[in-house]
């Protein structure tokens, strides 16, 4: 039986031209040092994100003050709640790791049964650890976010390009995260129990990537997924791709935003100062329409930020990308223009 469309796709989320014929529905790219948006594309739609989900329980892991170095065994329990992953490599039960190794695949190779046993192994358990979770995404800004458990199973882990954009930037002050998630590979067990664990992300090994930080993820709810803190003309760039179609179709994308952006962009870091064009400006407001980002995406950045003034001041068109809230939080954020990354 083929899978059941994304939330991307039912919601008409493909359809909107970007003008560089992406397959992923949401794509954002933000200046990371500026907080500038270079490229935005349903940046507020709340979509499934799958194990994208990691990079918040390596957040609330990393800052929890727990042992970095006590033993963690995996349970019947932590693969039950994982029955739905269809990974290659997976840690049998009763598997003893560090919680630094555990953190280190959920990170680097998104293995689901370590993530789940870090969040159980939480102090007050696996409730308490999304609690944790959820709590962390508000502090952060991240009000269209939404977890209800640490591996990204469940199409119940809700967020937007926007929210992630955020995520990304805090996950990568963390050296151990940004250091893990890198990872191109990590050796597990001895003798003929070794299995070697890949990175999910073939761009960490490309020679003309440079990536500080990075997340895949898949379900079929939310389709090919992934985030990532790169370097680009010498700038550093927050890129979102979400509910990509196609197996290779992200890595795809990624490739064309950065072919797009090197050839656009300026080379060297440019400070902003604040204002409407500057994400850290913006107040609330509908999304901008989709053939205003198509056209300022093609013009290239600096039309981008044009089209950015234009829906806060109330210029650009009416109507707005599709925008699917999570539940009891509205979404309501220019498409164009974020709140300040954290």
């Amino acid at each position: 039986m083929p899978a059941a469309p994304s939330v991307g796709t039912q919601a008409g989320l493909h359809a909107v031209d970007d003008g560089l014929d992406l397959r992923s529905a949401v794509a954002l790219v933000v200046d990371s040092d500026s907080n500038e948006v270079l490229f935005s594309k349903n940046s507020q739609a709340v979509l499934p994100i799958a194990s994208i989900t990691k990079l918040m329980t390596a957040l609330v892991v990393v800052e929890s003050g727990s042992s970095l170095s006590e033993e963690l065994t995996v349970s019947v329990e932590d693969v039950r709640a994982t029955a739905g992953s269809n990974q290659r490599r997976r840690l049998a039960p009763g598997a003893q790791l560090s919680r630094d190794e555990m953190l280190r695949l959920a990170l680097m190779a998104s293995e689901n049964r370590a993530a789940h046993a870090l969040g159980r192994h939480h102090p007050g358990g696996k409730a308490a650890f999304v609690q944790a979770m959820n709590a962390k995404a508000q502090v952060l800004g991240m009000r269209d976010t939404r977890y209800v458990e640490p591996t990204g199973l469940s199409s119940e882990n809700r967020s937007s390009a926007q929210d992630l954009a955020r995520l990304v930037s805090a996950a990568a002050s963390h050296p151990l995260i940004r250091d893990y998630s890198t990872s191109d590979e990590m050796r597990v067990g001895s003798g003929r129990q070794r299995m070697v664990f890949r990175n999910t992300n073939g761009l960490v090994r490309h020679p003309e990537w440079e990536i500080a930080v990075q997340k895949t993820g898949y379900i079929a709810a939310a389709g090919r997924c992934v985030v990532m803190r790169a370097t680009m003309a010498g700038r550093h760039l927050t890129m979102v791709l979400l509910d990509s179609a196609g197996r290779y179709s992200r890595i795809a994308d990624a490739e064309r935003l950065r072919r797009w952006l090197q050839a656009s962009l300026p080379a060297g870091p440019r400070k902003m100062e604040g204002g409407p064009e500057s994400i850290g400006g913006a107040p609330d407001a509908k999304g901008s329409s989709p053939a205003a980002d198509a056209t300022a995406n093609a013009a290239g950045p600096a039309a981008t930020t044009a089209a950015a003034v234009a829906v806060v001041s109330g210029t650009a068109p009416a109507g707005g990308t599709a925008e699917m809230p999570a539940p009891g939080r509205p979404s309501g954020v220019p498409d164009q223009a974020v709140p300040a990354l954290r």
